[in-house]
């Protein structure tokens, strides 16, 4: 409230106006790591850790935006949208998709900022864009859709920030729902909810502080090799188009002798797939410690079969599982560090917190940051 309040002050001594507020949160991923560009399933959900825009409409064309929490602006107008390479981008990358769709649209002023830590791998530039193309919606009466607002969300940072990504961020943060994650099919964006009953049990995320330089090469070569292997068995199974198709049966018979290295790789990912869809039976099921397990099973995978992980994140993993209380853990994200995900009971979230902070220093001489989630609802007009 500290913030909106802030951000409230803000717009009105800029823009001596009365702001619209959107809450757009940051995201987990529960599990289902790598798969969302095999077009497999991911398990995602929006948390509390959000950002914040307080908005207003202008009667001309110009855009004024202000980042609070980095204390600068922009200034500008919707006839020269031109790419700054800096934070505006976000902003006028969404704009400029609305624009070309045709959408009508006047100025904007936008005051912004946020609790999702930065670097934590929380997804705050998908939460930003979201945020953004929910207000102009809201703020022009368009009439869009939230997966309509967040396909131009994923077009924004993909063609005019420059960031290919997948459109797991987005979706999440938009499509959000407290209480819940979301099974979500990356080939057709079919979609289902899934209950996390967190009566007694918190999320938690233990930041590695590690962010190795190896991670978009890395993701690159993945991605390659799982086409490769795709491309091979393509050879005797001419109808398959990913690695979603695929079994391990079909693996051990033509990869596992002729092609070891990719089998591995491809073998994570269908396995995880299989891990996921079984987490969600779980999770309807009631059963939150078995799919804990699945956690651990999917960091296994990770770390040893497709190799995305670090002595770092291993051993933030390695620590959680010893301690009482912590009923799942695995690394999140594209890998080479970054955060581990736990699921922890509260009664042990104290102690927990203790054990790994002082551990991880010890093994590591690194600090070890802690961020304790809820899940919320997606992206969404509040009221102060």
């Amino acid at each position: 409230m500290d913030l909106l309040n802030q951000l409230a002050a803000s717009f009105q001594n800029a823009f001596n106006a009365e702001p619209t507020f959107v809450c757009s949160p940051g995201r987990v991923n529960l599990i289902g790591e790598h798969t969302d560009y095999n077009e497999g399933f991911v398990l995602p959900a929006a948390i509390d850790k959000a950002v914040y825009l307080a908005v207003g409409p202008r009667a001309d064309n110009e855009l004024h935006f202000i980042a609070h929490d980095l204390s600068k602006t922009y200034v500008g107008s919707l006839d020269t949208i031109q790419k700054t390479n800096t934070w505006a981008d976000y902003l006028l990358g969404v704009i400029a998709q609305f624009q070309q769709a045709n959408h009508p649209l006047r100025g904007i002023n936008c005051v912004f900022g946020g609790t999702i830590p930065m670097g934590s791998g929380l997804s705050s530039s998908a939460a930003l864009e979201n945020g953004v193309g929910f207000a102009l919606n809201e703020l022009f009466d368009l009439g869009l859709d939230r997966i309509s607002l967040l396909k131009l969300s994923q077009r924004a940072e993909n063609e005019f920030v420059g960031a290919k990504v997948g459109i797991m961020d987005m979706f999440a943060s938009m499509m959000g729902k407290a209480g819940h994650v979301i099974k979500l099919d990356c080939r057709s964006l079919d979609y289902a909810y899934a209950p996390l009953q967190m009566e007694g049990i918190r999320i938690v995320l233990c930041d590695s502080r590690v962010k190795h330089s190896l991670v978009t090469s890395e993701y690159n070569t993945r991605r390659a090799e799982c086409e490769a292997g795709v491309r091979l068995l393509q050879t005797v199974y001419p109808n398959i188009r990913s690695l979603r198709d695929v079994t391990m049966t079909m693996l051990d018979t033509h990869l596992k002798e002729k092609e070891p290295h990719l089998y591995r790789r491809c073998a994570y990912v269908v396995q995880e797939n299989q891990r996921l869809l079984d987490g969600v039976a779980a999770l309807e099921a009631g059963d939150v410690a078995t799919f804990g397990q699945l956690m651990y099973g999917s960091h296994e995978g990770l770390s040893r079969w497709y190799e995305v992980s670090c002595p770092e994140l291993d051993i933030l993993v390695g620590i959680a599982r010893q301690q009482p209380g912590v009923l799942g853990a695995r690394m999140m994200g594209g890998g080479f560090g970054g955060c581990t995900i736990n699921l922890v009971e509260a009664r042990a979230l104290d102690a927990f917190a203790n054990r790994i902070t002082e551990e991880y220093k010890r093994q590591t001489g690194k600090d070890t940051y802690l961020h304790v989630c809820k899940i919320q609802d997606g992206t969404n007009v509040i009221s102060l």
